[in-house]
């Protein structure tokens, strides 16, 4: 009965899931890869715009680091509902998630380790499109009539181009955004998120013989409860978790990562120097080196979601007088994702597992390539990585749930009862990403991800200029 439940719930999703990807993954041919535009619309954009703010991902990074602990414009009373921190722990929970571990296993599993060099590229050039779109989430943002703060991508489309006398497009491109990010948290960050984190605890509670498998169904109603008891609270609630859980499984990943990586010290500088051969001129991969770099941005579009601008969201509701500030600090959290996570993740499978002969065998995917990898060095490593999925899974979902709670409340109003009917879809989700395959809630996942960047790395050139703007105003203010 209950595997009835899981597949009924399956065969019911998939449909919707691969007509998604077909309307949004449009692409060409390059010397016999397929490259998805929208995949080319976001590394073009993160390109020009670290170009256009003469690499402020460099400039910037000390002043960031200085503002996000408090040594710079720290000050309590000034409107928002969170601190520099708090922002960036909920948008970073938003990030580093499960595919941090997942998406890199993908990417190598597929391309090599090559893919973990523009996993790396991608992340760099996607902080100059986080200081973009977190700077615009906060010039923008509005305060409802409950004193709570709303912003992001709907809210800078909507106002920004009124100022540029455009309203009605504005007003078109922020109702499209409001309903993908909708759709988006339901896929990428909560049903996504529930499969993974169900399917790490059936592997490390018994496999075929725990009493979850094939119980998909209670294991996300269990998981739904769990985070409907911080998501009711709204970003204050989810703010206060994010801040002290973030820092708590990032440590306690990167460290259980660090010491398989050192137990297999010997085989680090070769790891190392595969990486960087194997991404332009990989070893079995079709299409060479551009499949690679297509596969590499792609991963790290999802893992870091720079251009997408979800993060902005979170970033919105800053205790802060000057936008800007909240730009910079946006700035670390592709850095933290992917440039440090993703590549620690990538070095663990490389010196431990990782054989050339494995790509495109299918055999093994997603968290079962990370998992193999820690259970090389200690059989029960794996239950170190089971805590850290479900606690990347629960602080993603709750972290995206409220991005989707926004672009509800942009379309619906902000009143209780519209939060209420949005956080028990969003719950109900979880219980339907517990019981579909992987490749159905990817597929899913990935459509509704890239569908937000269409829209939101458009607005970012028209609005650009205006950030440029206050950007050259605020380093003037910063010399005097």
């Amino acid at each position: 009965m209950s595997d009835g439940i899981d597949q009924t719930i399956d065969a019911a999703f998939r449909p919707i899931a691969e007509t998604l990807v077909d309307l949004v993954f449009v692409s060409i041919d390059v010397n016999g890869t397929e490259l998805p535009l929208i995949v080319a619309w976001l590394v073009i954009g993160a390109t020009f715009f670290t170009g256009y703010f003469r690499f402020i991902n460099i400039r910037g990074f000390t002043h960031a680091i200085s503002i996000v602990s408090g040594r710079q414009d720290s000050e309590p009373k000034a409107p928002g509902e969170v601190s520099h921190f708090q922002a960036l722990t909920t948008a970073v929970s938003g990030t580093v998630g499960v595919g941090n571990v997942v998406h890199v296993a993908v990417a190598i599993s597929i391309g090599g380790p090559g893919a973990t060099f523009w996993l790396i590229v991608a992340g760099f050039l996607g902080m100059a499109s986080k200081f973009v779109e977190c700077t615009l989430g906060v010039k923008y943002r509005q305060t409802n009539a409950d004193g709570s703060i709303s912003g992001g991508p709907m809210f800078y489309m909507d106002k920004g181009f009124a100022e540029l006398n455009m309203p009605k497009i504005g007003k078109t491109m922020a109702w499209y955004y409001a309903i993908c990010i909708m759709l988006g948290s339901l896929g990428a960050g909560c049903m996504f998120q529930a499969n993974q984190a169900y399917v790490q605890f059936v592997s490390v509670s018994g496999g075929d013989t725990s009493i979850f498998a094939g119980r998909g169904w209670l294991f996300g109603l269990i998981l739904a409860l769990v985070t409907a008891a911080v998501i009711i609270g709204g970003i204050k609630s989810i703010a206060k978790v994010t801040s002290r859980l973030v820092p708590f499984m990032a440590l306690l990943y990167v460290t259980t990562a660090l010491i398989v990586i050192g137990v297999n010290y010997s085989k680090l500088p070769d790891a190392i120097a595969s990486i960087f051969t194997n991404a332009f001129s990989p070893e079995g991969v079709t299409g060479g080196a551009i499949a690679v770099l297509v596969l590499g941005f792609r991963r790290a579009a999802f893992s870091n979601e720079a251009g997408v601008g979800s993060s902005s969201i979170a970033h919105a509701a800053v205790k802060t007088r000057e936008p800007l500030t909240q730009g910079f600090v946006a700035m670390l959290e592709p850095f933290i994702d992917t440039v440090v996570v993703c590549t620690i993740t990538a070095l663990v499978i490389t010196v431990t597992v990782y054989d050339p002969a494995m790509l495109n065998d299918g055999q093994i995917s997603g968290v079962e390539l990370t998992s193999a990898a820690f259970a090389s060095v200690w059989s029960w490593f794996p239950y170190i990585l089971a805590v850290v999925i479900m606690l990347f899974a629960y602080s993603t979902m709750i972290s995206w749930s409220y991005y989707g709670l926004e672009g509800f409340i942009y379309i619906f109003g902000a009143s209780r009862t519209s939060k209420l009917i949005f956080n028990s879809i969003f719950c109900a989700f979880i219980v339907i990403g517990c019981t579909t395959q992987l490749s159905s809630v990817l597929d899913f996942s990935d459509a509704m991800i890239f569908a937000m960047a269409l829209a939101n790395v458009a607005a970012l050139y028209v609005l650009g200029p205006g950030v440029k703007r206050d950007l050259e105003v605020y380093w003037q203010k910063r010399l005097n």
